[in-house]
């Protein structure tokens, strides 16, 4: 298909997205906002790890968008599935690739400068012909500078679409060019505490600070994350998120791919050569992506982790760094080391007069009275209230997770 000449090409495997690689990556060099988390080494080894084990009716359906043979403008990486809105009754979801997992944040549809209302144009036109694959469309944790996505935002309101957005928290810290410099963005108490733990440890350990540079060491380096990340957890009761078999797959093959390109962060805090403290990290350009980290609770009263990342931080603006980003959340362990409050954009919407324009306008009813409910009610019906409607969903929840077995 073609739209305003763009030409737009499908790909639903990852064999033939395989074959759009080279221009992928060009893209990307192009994209000012180009993030890890939109290339093939991240979005492929995703599918990989994720694309079955969260549904059977999971598919790709990636749209390029070409004003050549064989120059790529824009990508929409594009994914389809199902969920269960009541005990029996199911939508047909688009949403992007790499969401579902809740393991990508900065998603985005990359486009070429001055492409993008060519692109939004032609986008529209693709998803109308694909309307009987879909019912409604979320985009998830966008960079809300995106120019793709605005141009395209701005399209489905002039067209009347169901457009609704909402707002997640992220953070990040804008480093300068000198380790000085930085210390003097942080509060006097953060400054002395970055000293006095630091000193304190190498006079209790022999310290080594150190990055996993050779690809052969990450296989054990990766376990040893693992083990520290879940030692942590399981003191609070819980497992943690790095225990699914999908997900330490995912990460092997990430972390192989970023280190064979330079783009891996893994550092390691070594006490008496006994790791106990660890950060996983994603290099794309002058930025770096803090995506995992573990320390052994054993060692909590040395506050290794901390000492970490203050090294950590003290190198990266060494090397040239310019942007530590925390991806979502701010809360106050992520603000005090002079991280930005900053925010993902949700984009959900569907066609006019459809069945996904219905669904959405219903859930958008539902949120707007649970607000006012929940701002005249009485607490303690708010709370009766809540507690029935929990019981409810996971009844339901439980029933569909039933009859998905059955099936």
């Amino acid at each position: 298909m073609s739209a305003d000449n763009l030409e737009i090409r499908t790909y639903r495997s990852l064999d033939e997205l395989e074959t759009l690689r080279a221009n992928w990556n060009e893209l990307l060099e192009s994209y000012p906002l180009a993030t890890t988390f939109s290339t093939p080494e991240w979005l492929i080894p995703w599918w990989r790890s994720f694309g079955r084990s969260l549904g059977k009716d999971q598919q790709l359906l990636v749209a390029g968008f070409f004003d050549a043979p064989s120059r790529l403008v824009a990508l929409a990486p594009l994914s389809l599935t199902r969920i269960r809105i009541a005990t029996a009754v199911s939508l047909r979801l688009l949403r992007l690739m790499g969401d579902g997992s809740h393991d990508s944040d900065n998603l985005d549809l990359p486009v070429r400068p001055g492409f993008e209302d060519r692109f939004a144009e032609s986008l529209l036109h693709y998803l109308q012909n694909q309307r009987s694959l879909w019912d409604f469309c979320e985009l998830n944790t966008i960079p809300p500078q995106s120019p793709g996505v605005n141009a395209f935002r701005q399209l489905l309101e002039r067209e009347k679409w169901i457009v609704i957005e909402n707002s997640r928290p992220a953070s990040a810290i804008a480093l300068p060019a000198a380790w000085e410099a930085y210390l003097k963005q942080l509060s006097s108490k953060e400054r002395g505490k970055i000293g006095l733990r630091s000193r304190r440890l190498e006079k209790k350990y022999k310290v080594r600070i150190r990055k996993s540079v050779e690809g052969a060491e990450i296989d054990s380096l990766l376990q040893t994350l693992y083990e520290l990340h879940g030692k942590h957890w399981r003191l609070r009761g819980m497992p943690g998120t790095l225990h699914s078999p999908a997900r330490r797959h995912f990460y092997g093959e990430l972390a192989r791919l970023l280190s064979e390109r330079s783009r891996l962060e893994f550092w390691m805090l070594e006490l008496n050569e006994k790791v106990v403290a660890a950060q996983f990290g994603l290099r794309h350009g002058t930025t770096v992506f803090s995506l995992q980290e573990g320390f052994d609770p054993d060692y909590a009263a040395d506050s290794v982790g901390y000492v970490l990342r203050s090294q950590v931080l003290k190198q990266l603006i060494a090397d040239g760094i310019r942007r530590y980003d925390f991806l979502g959340g701010t809360d106050e362990s992520k603000l005090r080391w002079g991280a930005e409050p900053g925010h993902y954009l949700d984009l959900r919407f569907a066609r006019p007069f459809s069945t996904g324009a219905a669904y959405l306008r219903t859930q958008q009813y539902a949120g707007r009275s649970k607000s006012w409910l929940r701002r005249n009610l009485p607490e303690t019906v708010w709370q009766i209230l809540h507690k029935t409607n929990v019981g409810i969903r996971r009844r339901e929840k439980k029933a569909g997770s039933t009859q998905n077995a059955a099936e």
